[in-house]
């Protein structure tokens, strides 16, 4: 029998404020009914640096596909594209799923015209 695909949540402490276990229980749940194994949450406040580079690392060293977000706000407004090339990012509220796309490679300069 095949594993569940892995994945981890993350949110932002200054946002989630007193919701922080809320969250990760919004979060574990949904991930739990899509059928991942929730390996962790992530939560960083505004004074960490490079949060998509910790994410992303973090996506690596669980081998997750999919990072579970309470909301796009959590992630400054948007999917970093560091993230969004090696896993799918799904938010609680509401619900959506934005599926990776992987990095393409850039083409070659200088090909016959």
């Amino acid at each position: 029998m095949a594993l569940p695909p892995a994945a981890v949540g993350y949110q932002r402490s200054d946002i989630a404020g007193s919701r922080l276990q809320w969250n990760e229980a919004q979060m574990r749940s949904l991930a739990q009914q899509m059928g991942y194994d929730y390996r962790k949450t992530l939560v960083f406040g505004p004074e960490v640096a490079d949060k998509a580079h910790r994410v992303r690392v973090a996506v690596s060293r669980t081998r997750s596909v999919a990072v579970f977000v309470p909301s796009i706000e959590h992630l400054e407004g948007g999917i970093p594209g560091e993230i969004i090339e090696v896993a799918d990012v799904v938010t609680v509220a509401p619900e959506n799923t934005y599926a990776r796309t992987p990095e393409q490679p850039e083409p070659s300069k200088g090909s016959a015209e």
